[in-house]
């Protein structure tokens, strides 16, 4: 089958995909401007104003949702406004939030989002107040999945679901985002796929170049990739460098384009993609992600992602 059938073929196989996503579920709170502050104290005149679910695991696992996959969210949040409005919006994209734990005593992750008139954006944000055990999640499950992913937010839950999925033979992805370098030094041993954000690699690795990835071949992960926005993503794979274009597309918000990465390729993995078919079908999902207004309201269905594939061959 050439890479071309075996894409096309996804949408058949999508309904026994199975994936876990842990990490961060944030309540996005967006502005839209037609600038950014410039640095001085100022007000800014906002054209729309939207309030949205997003956090990176969160926004991964309604990808894979949209994809057709059967996908579960693990994560924590406050018995907050907050929390329980995401909460709902997940159980209403068809996502298991049964492991999505609304504390008590917790305080929700909120972020504030301003979108420029280029679709650029600046975040700013809460990360929460929850306490870090991970000693409530049903490992056991792991053994239903495909594949799963974590982003960096919650360490212990994350070196709980990588170290059972790797005892199964179950691939791991991990979001790297932005995070304390120990975080990474816990979690990259425990990788198979790790797909670093520009900002991310160049923290942890001193450089965002594609020689900084070749750095990291000491986690012994099987893939360690950078993505690049509309300069396509990097990756090693058996010790040999691979490049993929980013997809043109005329740009209109690129919230989440990231997230919608991440969610796309842990969907290819799962499955059963190789690596360079599901690193382009993940930049396909990107690309028509950032066309779209929104985070979670532009991530596209898998025969949107299937249907652009076919005209930008």
């Amino acid at each position: 089958m050439t890479a071309h059938e075996a894409i096309a073929d996804m949408a058949s196989k999508a309904g026994q995909v199975r994936i876990i996503c842990l990490g961060l579920s944030a309540l996005d709170q967006v502005w839209r401007v037609d600038r950014f502050f410039s640095g001085q104290s100022e007000k800014i005149r906002g054209r729309d104003y939207a309030t949205l679910g997003g956090g990176m695991a969160a926004n991964a696992a309604v990808t894979g949702a949209r994809l057709g996959g059967s996908i579960a969210f693990w994560g924590r949040a406050g018995d907050d406004a907050a929390g329980r409005e995401m909460h709902a919006a997940l159980s209403a994209e068809g996502i298991d939030v049964a492991n999505f734990k609304l504390f008590s005593d917790g305080r929700s992750s909120v972020s504030g989002i301003i979108v420029d008139g280029s679709g650029e954006r600046q975040i700013v944000n809460f990360r929460g107040a929850f306490p870090e055990a991970a000693d409530w999640l049903p490992l056991d499950e792991v053994t239903q999945a495909s594949a799963v992913l974590a982003d960096p937010r919650w360490v212990d839950g994350a070196a709980a679901l990588f170290s059972k999925a790797r005892t199964l033979g179950i691939p791991t992805v991990l979001d790297g985002d932005v995070a304390d370098a120990e975080v990474f030094e816990r979690l990259l041993p425990l990788t198979d796929h790790a797909v670093f954000s520009e900002p991310a690699l160049a923290s942890f690795a001193g450089s965002a170049e594609d020689a900084s990835l070749n750095k990291l071949a000491r986690f012994n992960c099987r893939v360690v990739a950078v993505t690049r926005g509309g300069e396509g993503v990097s990756w090693y794979e058996n010790s040999r460098l691979q490049r993929r274009a980013a997809y043109p597309v005329s740009v209109v918000d690129t919230t989440g384009a990231g997230d919608v990465f991440h969610g796309a390729y842990v969907f290819a993995i799962g499955v059963g993609l190789e690596v360079r078919d599901a690193m382009a079908f993940a930049a396909a999902a990107a690309a028509l992600k950032c066309t779209r207004s929104g985070g979670r309201a532009g991530i596209p269905s898998i025969n949107d992602c299937l249907a652009f594939m076919r005209t930008h061959q």
